[in-house]
């Protein structure tokens, strides 16, 4: 066979596979759809752009997660009251970070433990300080842990992100949206999670909330959007929440927000607190930061004209 014939053949053969891989992305393209609208999104009469969450409460102004935390953020103004979820020996959700009591009250020992009485005799206020605990104001106040159902009652209006630490992934999911049913707040919260498990008994037991993206869908996400192929997504989540930095990843980018808002994401970033990054998220068009320290972001947006 002459070398001309061989190399016509291998033209060929490269054309009919671009062929195919083209006809193959116009297919997944065409298939594909964007994120689902829903009520969590829709513009609220006075609300920040982006959107204020207020870390924990705003963990650098009064005790993270408590219910006076979470007042102070909606007395400064803030959108979002951000919280983070966990569930007790005796199947209670409680709203606290770590696994463990220790970091944040007198007391010891696992959440997951640990019965809702046990929770409720500790000192939500013990450990707080802002000046590096030379002074803790909050001690002795009689702050406590609170639960879900505490939180959903004493701010019934208000718009929650939630995030679910740990926990048998369907117990939660069951339990959580039981609580927000009972409350009819679940188009008022905004649930994430590290874990698929978790995100996925939630999406199954409770398809009315509105979910951000897992960290597996994250990844796959920001790896399409660096290759060029955000429009193959179909996201089941409505958001994105992320760092504006990831070892080397940078999250904070104008292409990384256009490729996500391209497919009706919206992305919310977490935990800014240095004035400068808020700065550049701001001038971005972020849609929504999380902050321990939300009256700086609500200082910065007044001198910003993104913010009404």
């Amino acid at each position: 066979m002459s070398t001309g014939r061989v190399s016509r053949r291998i033209a060929f053969a490269l054309l009919a596979a671009a062929a195919m891989l083209a006809g193959g992305y116009l297919a997944l393209r065409g298939a594909a759809r964007p994120a689902l609208a829903h009520p969590w999104f829709a513009p609220r009469a006075g609300e920040h752009r982006p959107l204020v969450f207020a870390h924990q409460g705003g963990a650098w102004l009064r005790p993270a997660n408590t219910l006076a935390a979470f007042r102070r953020a909606v007395e400064l103004g803030a959108d979002v009251i951000d919280t983070d979820l966990r569930m007790t020996r005796d199947g209670v959700l409680v709203l606290l970070h770590d696994a463990r009591v220790e970091a944040s009250t007198d007391g010891a020992g696992a959440v997951a433990e640990l019965n809702l009485a046990q929770i409720k005799r500790l000192d939500a206020g013990y450990r707080f300080s802002t000046d590096g605990g030379a002074t803790t104001p909050w001690r002795g106040k009689g702050l406590e842990v609170p639960t879900l159902d505490e939180a959903l009652a004493a701010f019934p209006d208000r718009r929650f992100g939630i995030e679910i630490k740990d926990g048998e992934p369907l117990a939660m999911a069951r339990s959580l949206c039981a609580t927000l049913r009972r409350h009819n707040a679940a188009l008022q919260v905004l649930a994430s999670s590290f874990s698929q498990a978790h995100i996925d008994a939630l999406r199954a037991s409770c398809p009315e909330v509105a979910t951000s993206a897992s960290a597996t869908e994250t990844r796959n996400f920001y790896l399409l959007n660096a290759l060029g192929l955000a429009a193959l997504a179909s996201p089941a989540y409505q958001s994105l929440q992320v760092p504006p930095r990831f070892g080397a990843l940078t999250m904070a980018s104008a292409g990384f927000l256009a490729g996500a808002h391209a497919r009706g994401i919206a992305v919310q970033y977490w935990t800014v607190n240095d004035e400068a990054d808020l700065r550049t998220l701001i001038r971005l068009g972020a849609d929504g930061i999380n902050s321990d320290t939300p009256d700086r972001v609500l200082g910065l947006l007044k001198q910003s004209p993104r913010s009404p």
